[in-house]
């Protein structure tokens, strides 16, 4: 039986790879999408041509008022609801002094009370149908690290890492498995061009290397898998070791 999904901010980036690979999986797939829609529009016809469903919905995640509507279209395409990725978000950095309320309220608007209210507009459905299905939210390795600038984003990514496990042990009872997923930096610019700061992350990375699109969505396909099925509220980190050296330029000390 063919599963659904709904992966929010799926016009481009790691969104639109997870959505790809999912319909490669057998998923139908509900895009949602903000200020891409060419891209979004590109998302669902690679879908298509995988020979699945695809429907894609514009919604500003910024504006709560904005996520009924969008799981309502859900449900009145698809039905009930297996799959939920929690993936829209804003990266934004500013210095702690230098944050203003305009910023912090646009950033964790889409990053955590989305995340939040989406993820309860699918666990509804879910039951509604008596679906046990997954939700994946996808959060960032920034969860555990303090770099400067990052006092807003780092905050509400750990906000994401907590709310997991929080409503994995309220929606275990319905058969509904939550986790998470932290990408380290994962390349979603043109692959041909290195940047500096690049080249300075990856000095930074055991594994030598950036992370790549796919690698996340390869995990998101796990977690809402039946290999998956004895897992909930567990968060995966997915940055090549870049949490482990505890010197940034990951040299020993002499």
């Amino acid at each position: 039986m063919t599963k659904t999904a709904l992966v929010t901010g799926a016009g481009r980036g790691i969104g639109k790879t997870i959505a790809i690979e999912l319909a490669k999986a057998g998923y139908d797939v509900c895009v949602s999408y903000c200020g891409s829609e060419a891209q979004a529009m590109d998302t669902k016809a690679q879908i298509e041509a995988l020979g699945r469903k695809c429907i894609a919905l514009k919604a500003d995640l910024s504006q709560v008022e904005s996520i009924a509507p969008l799981f309502n279209a859900f449900e009145k395409e698809f039905g009930a609801m297996d799959l939920l990725v929690n993936n829209a978000g804003i990266t934004k950095f500013k210095s702690f002094l230098e944050v203003n309320p305009e910023m912090f309220e646009q950033l964790t608007a889409v990053d955590y009370r989305a995340t939040f209210f989406c993820a309860q507009a699918a666990a509804k459905n879910m039951i509604a149908h008596h679906t046990e299905g997954s939700i994946v939210n996808i959060c960032s390795n920034h969860r555990a690290m303090n770099f400067p600038i990052a006092s807003v984003y780092g905050s509400a990514k750990a906000a994401v890492y907590k709310l997991t496990q929080h409503i994995a042990l309220e929606l275990a009872p319905y058969g509904i498995r939550v986790n998470s997923i932290s990408p380290g930096y994962i390349k979603v610019t043109d692959p041909n061009v290195v940047s500096e700061r690049e080249k300075m992350m990856v000095s930074r990375i055991p594994l030598g290397r950036i992370g790549q699109p796919v690698e996340i969505a390869n995990m998101v396909r796990f977690l809402a898998s039946d290999e998956a099925q004895f897992i909930t509220g567990s968060d995966m980190l997915v940055d090549g070791g870049a949490l482990l050296p505890a010197l940034m330029d990951n040299t020993y000390i002499k």
